[in-house]
């Protein structure tokens, strides 16, 4: 008889091979802990939110950090961010706990990585050159890369999907390799339909 394995539901949502085979590991291993639990693709710029049973809430494209790669730079989230150089400015893959809380302005974010910085939060729209809506409605992947690391939603994603998920509740996000394997990333992952 096969073991019962528990399938993460993507409803009518389009997602990468590797968003589905992650979200599948995290619900079949039970690595969320009973927790809601968020996956961003950063080769697909694109966040899936589920609640705690793999069931989505939402997804939306996202912008992130400039520069390709998977592991932060010590110590920057320690500097200004005046002081980060382009090559610094990378949104890390890994497994967070995360919560709801503040940054330094008062906005209210989902920390990812409090130490490193790294939240989800609302778009940031104050620099007109950046074009950062614009970049939030292209379909590509190459258009969505310019934070200093932080996951740039648009805001009634964050307002009705992010706060509505995490509010009251940590959760964990989980952030896809770009340039390493998934294996490398996080060890105890294993291909739920070669189980």
């Amino acid at each position: 008889m096969a073991p019962y394995r528990k399938r993460a539901d993507f409803e009518k949502e389009h997602e990468s091979d590797q968003a589905r085979h992650m979200a599948d590991w995290v619900l079949d291993s039970g690595d969320n802990r009973s927790m809601p639990f968020a996956i961003v693709d950063k080769r697909d710029a694109k966040v899936f939110v589920f609640d705690a049973g793999g069931r989505l809430r939402g997804a939306a494209r996202v912008l992130l950090g400039l520069t390709r790669g998977d592991y932060a730079v010590p110590g920057v989230g320690d500097r200004k961010l005046s002081d980060i150089r382009p090559e610094e400015r990378i949104t890390p893959a890994g497994r967070f706990v995360a919560s709801l809380g503040y940054n330094f302005k008062g906005k209210d974010v989902l920390w990812v990585d409090y130490k490193g910085a790294v939240s989800v939060h609302r778009v940031i729209t104050n620099n007109p050159k950046e074009r950062r809506l614009e970049r939030l409605a292209t379909p590509t992947a190459y258009d969505k890369r310019i934070s200093y690391g932080c996951i740039n939603v648009p805001a009634t994603f964050f307002d009705n999907v992010v706060l509505a998920t995490f509010t009251g509740t940590k959760g964990v996000v989980y952030v896809l390799p770009e340039t390493r394997s998934i294996g490398e990333i996080f060890e105890s992952y294993y291909d739920v339909d070669s189980r």
